[in-house]
């Protein structure tokens, strides 16, 4: 069927699931050609939710410095990281970016309150549109981190993280930003 719409015109995103139930609603599998939405969301609250998580995931790319405001940059990153995971696993690389979100993607966190001046940390659940945003934004925190100084092209990294992400190891350096989250929230109950 040539009509069907694939991302970069290769993956097929009716085949993608995602397996965390909490996480369903706010990782939104849209078909699309191209992830550049531009802004259509940005006004109404919680419209990110029906933004494609690929576009997100090039935005969360899109850090101060050097890539900074430059989408197609980072499109063509991601694009290229697709290819490098598809050749290193046979799997769809829009499944392995769910797989790694639903792994990074905390559960617990902790939050200040101030009973008459003293602070004290306590433990909360964290809500699935957080989850989201805090899983995308350790992945691009860990990419970032670990392309720093590196030999390796951007996209052999992103390549890299997700697919070790994606299998919950701690290689990743986004799953133990996780685990350290909520551990220190296990600490605060």
């Amino acid at each position: 069927m040539s009509d069907e719409i694939k991302l970069f015109g290769k993956w097929d995103l009716s085949e993608v699931s995602v397996s965390d139930l909490g996480l369903q609603r706010y990782i939104s599998l849209k078909p699309v050609y191209f992830p550049h939405s531009g802004g259509r969301h940005q006004d109404q609250r919680f419209k990110k939710a029906e933004m494609n998580i690929v576009e997100r995931f090039v935005n969360k790319l899109m850090k101060k410095g050097k890539n900074a405001g430059k989408k197609q940059k980072a499109i063509n990153i991601v694009r290229v990281a697709f290819e490098i995971i598809y050749e290193r696993t046979g799997n769809n690389p829009v499944q392995v970016l769910i797989n790694a979100i639903c792994k990074v993607a905390p559960r617990e966190e902790t939050t200040r309150l101030t009973y008459g001046g003293v602070a004290q940390h306590i433990s909360v659940d964290v809500a699935p549109s957080r989850r989201v945003d805090l899983a995308l934004r350790f992945i691009a925190n860990a990419i970032k981190q670990k392309s720093f100084n590196n030999i390796k092209s951007v996209d052999e990294v992103v390549a890299e993280e997700l697919i070790v992400a994606s299998t919950g190891d701690q290689g990743s350096s986004a799953v133990k930003r996780k685990q350290e989250i909520e551990r220190i929230a296990l600490s605060a109950r």
